[in-house]
């Protein structure tokens, strides 16, 4: 099986990966909410279409995004800060404040800071929460089935309270 690597950085890098004559891959993985980093429907689009040439027939493009009905932008605040440890042992605070929420976007800043609050560094990012309509006709749209779709990581149904859609789609 080929491996090859994306470049990294912006939402839309499968769509700018380099491609080959032929469909080489059975299996395309998109985590930590990556998706949601496809902000415009032309993002969308185009990472779909490039994932879908990619894969085999059969293939399989297996990805998460936080449920739009959850809400969970709703606690990214100050209040909610979680202190991590970083690769070199370095203790730091880490939280995030929401900008603005609008057709679907979250806009918001996360913040790194030392313990006692200094700042370190502040990030500014956007997010699209996409319900399971609209992402299934994006799929649908690309040449993808959907063959399953869970509302969390125990193969749960996707409800209205679930907090995550976990879609595996098969390129037929």
């Amino acid at each position: 099986m080929p491996k090859a690597e994306l470049p990294r950085g912006r939402g839309d890098d499968a769509a700018r990966a380099p491609t080959s004559a032929t469909s080489d891959f059975d299996l395309a993985t998109m985590t930590g909410h990556a998706f949601q980093f496809l902000v415009t429907d032309d993002d969308v689009r185009a990472s779909l279409g490039a994932i879908r040439a990619a894969l085999r027939g059969g293939g399989r493009f297996v990805f998460e995004t936080r449920h739009p009905q959850a809400r969970a932008w709703e606690a990214w605040n100050p209040l909610n800060a979680t202190d991590i440890t970083d690769a070199a042992g370095r203790i730091l605070r880490v939280w995030h404040e929401v900008e603005a929420v609008a057709d679907g976007v979250v806009t918001f800043t996360g913040t790194t800071a030392d313990p006692d609050g200094t700042v370190l560094r502040v990030d500014r990012a956007s997010l699209r929460f996409l319900d399971v309509l609209a992402l299934d006709g994006f799929l649908a749209e690309a040449g993808f089935e959907i063959e399953a779709r869970y509302g969390d990581w125990e193969r749960g149904l996707v409800t209205p309270a679930s907090r995550e859609i976990i879609t595996i789609a098969r390129r037929p």
